[in-house]
């Protein structure tokens, strides 16, 4: 039940597999990339084949760009008519490089000066997961909790809508979705006990049309006559409130900080909230609903359809807030619309994305806190061993980060497989007590962590969804914090927190080519075609976010509790990587 710790090569099984996998085509592949997941399926999938594995091994450097910057570089750069779009970490520049000239000069950029006092309620690290485009636009977040339309052609800015308040600890890292005239943003702030929310922006106007809480009365949460999950537990008036003591949902986390994928089909968008406040258990008695859950919601109106919390009484930080690839699996003979979410307890959730029922929720990364997913009510068994409250327990796996934290996956139709980036990492947890004052930290929690079972830190591995298993893994030294990308080369690319931007057979996971770049890779790979034709790699290198705080932020390592425990188990990063804020490209000769 503990997943696969070692590289086992199941060719045989991989071979034998009938195409029973279809990608939701939402666009045609012409090599550009106009959102961080590439498509609205959230797959990472690019069909250029130019590069493949017999001569990625050729890739050289075909040139570089320089942010100014030395914080987490987290961001996807966007690729859009002969033009590369890249959002840096606080301040949150936004660059258009023009792909057409050599060496890819600015064509211009676009600064919106955000709050500087937004970096003092940045739990992890002032990072930025990238923009999207859209007709003409391009839509990207700042930490002060701003959301902002940009002209792609000339850098000037069309409007600046401010949703949220950082002196009550709220922030802004994600990247947005813009889905039938939308702009879809949530915010961030699970470690400060702000309300979580989920909102839908006027793409032309910047006005709010709809948000919806992830905490509070049903009307507050957008739940209506529609609203029809598949378990039992997830129905009732107001669960919002009634799973939490007195007004404690109030400030009770659950924001909508990280991944939306959007079927066109069903007219669905499909997210996941975040850790419920504070960390400590004890403190908050009940569900907590609707935190570390799976919405879908409708996105002109934010309507949710159904619900279904990954985690309920969250006792180790496990936010749901994981992308959700969106998959048609042949199941037992039967084509399922599923969606493939691998969550930070450690379990990779198949599940029907009509209606929320659970498929399937198997490890795929090493676990002692659940036992296991009790298909017929949709209940996490969790391990009492583990659970955690006004205590000291040990040996707790995953550590907070998850098996997986907000780092994405990617899906490749040709071999079937899921490729995720993922952590090796267990805690110890002592719960205290936590005092709630508006824009301060709200976390009842001392944690430490430290490499789980066999001492890499990270691990990469490839996840049959229909067989719901691991068929290779290739293991890590520090946690795998980027995101990977696949091609129809065959050729999976990913980077890692030492430096080292790799590509591996995505059959095999053999390593194919490798490149040492100047800083820690925590960004996410995108490939598309040039303006000449030829296929390109992209990559942002600049150690940071949560797991490389302790680099990015100067952390003295001495107190294993800092960076919220992560402090632990990165006290020799610096000795591999330093500060950096780079873009690398990447070509065949």
């Amino acid at each position: 039940m503990h997943g696969v710790r070692t590289r086992q090569l199941r060719l045989s099984t991989l071979f034998l597999m009938a195409p029973a996998i279809a990608q939701i085509q939402n666009q045609p592949d012409d090599g550009q990339w106009p959102m961080p997941a590439k498509n609205y399926a959230s797959t990472r999938y690019s069909t250029l084949d130019q590069i493949n594995t017999g001569n990625v091994k050729n890739l050289k450097l075909a040139w570089t760009f320089s942010t100014g910057m030395t914080r987490g570089h987290e961001a996807a750069p966007l690729v859009v008519n002969n033009t590369m779009y890249i959002v840096t970490p606080f301040p949150n520049v936004l660059y258009a490089l023009d792909l057409t000239k050599p060496g890819a000069p600015v064509k211009w950029e676009y600064q919106p000066h955000p709050s500087p006092a937004s970096q003092g309620v940045a739990c992890c690290d002032v990072v930025n997961r990238g923009a999207a485009y859209y007709n003409g636009r391009v839509y990207y977040n700042t930490l002060d909790v701003h959301t902002v339309a940009v002209d792609a052609n000339t850098g000037k800015e069309v409007w600046n809508t401010k949703l949220g308040d950082i002196n009550l600890g709220e922030s802004m890292t994600m990247a947005p979705l813009v889905v039938k005239g939308k702009v879809i943003v949530g915010n961030s702030g699970g470690e400060f006990g702000v309300r979580g929310w989920l909102a839908g922006l006027d793409a032309d106007t910047g006005t709010i049309a709809w948000r919806a809480y992830a905490t509070g009365p049903d009307k507050d949460v957008l739940i209506g006559p529609n609203f029809k999950p598949f378990y039992e537990s997830e129905r009732g008036k107001d669960l919002g409130v009634k799973s939490w003591q007195g007004d404690t949902w109030k400030i009770g986390g659950g924001p909508g900080w990280s991944w939306i994928s959007y079927d066109p089909g069903l007219d669905l968008i499909y997210y996941g909230t975040g850790n419920p406040g504070p960390w400590n258990p004890d403190m908050r008695p009940g569900d907590n609903k609707w935190a570390c859950t799976l919405f879908a919601r409708r996105p002109e109106t934010g309507e949710a359809i159904w619900a279904y919390q990954l985690n309920p009484h969250d006792v180790h930080d496990y936010d749901g807030i994981n992308e959700n690839i969106l998959l048609d699996l042949n199941i037992k003979g039967q084509t399922r619309k599923v969606l493939a979410h691998p969550d930070r307890n450690g379990r990779m959730y198949i599940m029907d994305r009509t209606n929320g029922q659970v498929i399937t929720a198997e490890p795929f990364a090493f676990l002692n806190t659940s036992e296991y997913v009790d298909l017929n009510t949709g209940r996490l068994k969790v391990n009492t061993a583990k659970v955690t409250g006004f205590k000291t327990v040990r040996d707790i796996c995953p550590a907070a980060p998850g098996g997986k934290d907000w780092q994405p996956s990617s899906f490749s139709p040709k071999t079937n497989l899921i490729y995720i980036p993922h952590n090796n990492l267990c805690m110890e947890f002592q719960g205290v007590q936590a005092n709630y004052i508006a824009g301060t930290p709200y976390v009842g929690a001392n944690v430490r962590m430290y490499a789980g079972p066999g001492g890499n830190r990270g691990e990469v591995s490839a996840y049959d969804p229909v067989n719901a298993k691991t068929v290779w893994a290739v293991k890590e030294d520090f946690p795998a914090w980027s995101g990977t990308v696949v091609t129809a080369g065959d050729v999976l690319f990913y980077g890692t927190m030492d430096g080292w931007f790799k590509a591996l057979d995505d059959r095999s996971g053999n390593l194919l080519w490798q490149f040492k770049a100047g800083s820690g890779i925590i960004g996410q790979p995108v490939t598309y075609k040039g303006p000449d034709g030829k296929q390109y790699v992209a990559v942002l290198s600049g150690v940071g976010g949560w797991a490389g705080a302790v680099v990015a932020g100067g952390i003295n390592t001495q107190d294993g509790t800092a960076a919220l425990g992560f402090a632990n188990a990165m006290t020799d990063l610096g000795k591999h990587t330093t500060k950096g804020g780079t873009l690398y490209v990447f070509a065949l000769p």
